[in-house]
């Protein structure tokens, strides 16, 4: 292997993402510090190792596992490339990152591939295996019961809760027990984006398409290609821009920003909310349209004061991970749970987590009551009814009901395709028995040209 000269690896070692140097046999000789963390290895241990025994846990390349290698294409074409990949955690936990392959040239002329690795999506404290574990209330095991079944489709998956509950993690766990659980899960907060860079993140953007455009993006639709895109918090995505979410999410085409070329993806979409989304269509704000078409299966994940006998696994099962990350053993005291499970925790499973870490914090291993630490004043006692109810209850409105709007709505379709229940069906999300008993609900009539269901 090639001696790396200093200004190399000084290059290297500014990168923030993780980042590795190749060599043509498959062989790293650089890596910087994010790249030896991610994988659980120390700086001296990883030179001379095969990348794909690091990053794949596999004895062979990735392409021979039928995977889009970089290495590949880079010492073949001498361009650089992208792919989305999976990798695998010093725990051995599946990782959906994007990887960017360069090549890059050291003084004496050898030729290396750079690859840096950006994950897709942040990894959670808990996984997934954790979280079918760790609960037996009634509430979470109905719920985790639900979005297994819900696994088990490919209908559009709506997950509503309040903040804090584990959305994600939900979402993670309905992907990876679905038929596409070897294909990419890509995650995105619609809250996090601004409207003006919206359509550029769902669909991509060709190289000029707007000022400062200096290359083309591969937006998310196509890195979730064959598998599953999990937008969160779903109810904040412009109203100018659901028209064109409902028309992939119909069609599975698109275009680029600024391209001309028709594109299509194969995704299953699972959303995520906090709000009413039927309310907001009230308002004019969410279109019922596209509310239906992801609403295919609705799962209510509980809020955590609804399983509070869950609270003294998952508190375990938290202060275990933080000891593992440098802290000293923890334990809490009898009086200690009890104060935790007489919380009402307004914001659910994270609040129970930014409670443990300032308890870990505070104590000497040993957390006692004086160390849990409430926003409020006082804890909800345990058999006081909590102050809000999930769900809220809808108001009663001046305008139509939703009964109302749903009936108009269908009707419309229908006259639209000529009365055909089958495309009519297809474009809500639902079967055709189930838009059957809504004709028959609302005293509608479809075309002749459709039988009646058995």
């Amino acid at each position: 292997m090639h001696q790396l000269n200093i200004e190399l690896q000084s290059l290297i070692d500014i990168q923030d993402n993780p980042f590795v140097l190749i060599d043509r046999d498959y062989h790293i000789v650089a890596a910087n510090r994010a790249y030896c963390t991610a994988y659980g290895i120390a700086a001296e241990d990883i030179i001379g190792r095969k990348c794909h025994e690091v990053s794949h846990h596999s004895p062979a390349p990735c392409h021979e596992n039928g995977e889009n290698c970089p290495h590949q294409k880079v010492f073949s074409t001498g361009r650089a490339c992208e792919a989305l990949h999976t990798h695998y955690d010093d725990h051995n936990r599946p990782e959906h990152v994007r990887l960017k392959g360069y090549p890059i040239f050291s003084k004496d002329q050898a030729c290396y591939l750079g690859e840096m690795i950006f994950p897709l999506s942040a990894p959670t404290e808990l996984d997934c295996d954790d979280m079918r574990m760790i609960g037996r209330s009634p509430a979470f095991l109905s719920c985790v019961e639900n979005l297994t079944a819900a696994a088990e489709s490919e209908a559009p998956v709506l997950l509503y809760g309040e903040s804090g509950v584990g959305k994600e993690l939900a979402a993670s766990y309905v992907h990876k027990r679905s038929a596409r659980r070897d294909q990419a899960y890509v995650a995105v907060d619609c809250a996090s984006i601004s409207e003006p860079l919206f359509e550029s993140e769902l669909f991509g953007h060709e190289r000029g398409a707007f000022t400062g455009c200096v290359g083309r993006k591969i937006g998310l639709f196509e890195l979730a290609n064959h598998g599953t895109l999990f937008l969160d918090e779903i109810g904040e995505i412009p109203l100018s821009m659901q028209p064109k979410l409902l028309r992939v999410l119909e069609t599975g085409q698109f275009r680029r920003v600024g391209g001309r070329e028709v594109l299509k993806a194969d995704v299953r979409v699972v959303s995520a909310t906090n709000r009413m989304l039927l309310d907001m269509v009230d308002k004019g704000l969410f279109r019922l349209d596209l509310y239906y078409r992801i609403s295919g299966i609705d799962v209510q994940l509980p809020p955590l004061r609804e399983r509070r006998m869950d609270i003294p696994a998952l508190a375990e099962a938290m202060l275990a991970k933080i000891s593992n990350t440098g802290a000293r053993r923890l334990r809490l005291t009898k009086e200690a749970l009890q104060r935790l499970k007489a919380y009402h925790y307004p914001g659910n499973v994270r609040e129970l987590k930014n409670i443990l870490l300032k308890a870990a914090a505070l104590s000497n291993g040993v957390i006692g009551e004086e160390h849990i630490l409430f926003n409020e004043a006082r804890p909800l006692p345990v058999d006081e009814p909590a102050a809000s109810v999930w769900p809220p209850s809808r108001a009663p409105q001046a305008h139509p009901s939703m009964n109302e709007l749903e009936a108009q709505y269908v009707a419309d379709l229908l006259a639209q395709h000529n009365g055909h229940r089958r495309t009519v069906a297809q474009i809500l999300g639902i079967s055709e028995r189930t838009l059957y008993r809504k004709l028959n609900r609302y005293g509608l009539k479809a075309g002749s040209c459709d039988e009646t269901p058995a």
